[in-house]
């Protein structure tokens, strides 16, 4: 143990005070009182050799601050791991996981693109035959307030043309690729309109579209004719059916 009989205060000099040279080290005396030791001190092999251990300590300490610090021993670490695992599992009973990176799926962007174009394709295409059914159910029904005297006569729609077709020709842009089948409402009627006329019906039409002629509410076809940029538009009436073509023209338009 120090000698505490030997500090500031009592007798100074050797043999020395370990406390002494401890705080004469650490630079805690004023400097008056430092500066009248060290010399004494310096001059004291024993003194000397006591601050040279103070110094190798303070090394020592200082280097233990820099140097990694040893594992946690084995079961030591097992148990941490245990507890921290108990207390997580109490807290967040169903904890959510996060997916591995090793097994995230890979967004093909232009297969994405492709999946929503085909959507929004596809609602376009309910649209628009939603509004060709309110259109043709419109067109169905009898306007009675007007036509007192002929009950079931479709009201007529779509571009006027003369009786003898006169105009037509100038539709075939607009109307090639249509497929609106104005009063007669779906393509069985349609069909049941060509047998009627006795037209060749593995010729497909290349456009459909309602036509006015002369007043009266038909349906235009557009058929080809196996010449270039030659067609022939036949119109059917709104009342055509089996035995009854009731067409309102039949002409061929374009280079002969």
């Amino acid at each position: 143990m120090t000698d505490e009989s030997r500090g500031i205060g009592g007798t100074v000099g050797p043999p020395w005070s370990v406390d002494v040279l401890a705080d004469l080290h650490a630079g805690v005396l004023d400097d008056t009182r430092a500066a009248e030791l060290w010399p004494l001190v310096n001059a004291d092999p024993e003194a000397r050799a006591i601050l040279d251990a103070l110094d190798a300590t303070q090394s020592d300490l200082a280097s233990l601050a820099d140097a990694p610090a040893p594992p946690m021993p084995a079961q030591f670490a097992a148990r941490l791991d245990a507890a921290l695992a108990a207390e997580a599992a109490a807290r967040f009973p169903e904890p959510r996981r996060a997916p591995e990176q090793g097994n995230a799926p890979v967004v093909d962007l232009a297969a994405a693109r492709r999946r929503r174009n085909k959507r929004l394709g596809w609602a376009a295409g309910v649209l628009t035959a939603a509004a060709a059914a309110v259109v043709a159910v419109t067109v169905a029904i009898p306007n009675t307030s007007q036509q007192t005297g002929t009950p079931n006569v479709a009201a007529p729609t779509g571009p006027s043309v003369g009786n003898d077709g006169s105009g037509a020709q100038a539709l075939i842009g607009k109307a090639v690729g249509v497929r609106d089948f104005g009063p007669l409402q779906n393509e069985d009627r349609l069909d049941e309109c060509i047998a009627a006329a006795g037209l060749d019906p593995k010729v497909r039409p290349e456009g459909i579209r309602p036509v006015n002629v002369g007043g009266k509410a038909g349906v235009m076809i557009i058929l080809t004719t196996g010449k270039l940029a030659q067609f022939r538009l036949v119109a059917f009436g709104a009342d055509c059916g089996p035995g009854n073509p009731a067409v309102l023209f039949d002409k061929v338009v374009g280079e002969k």
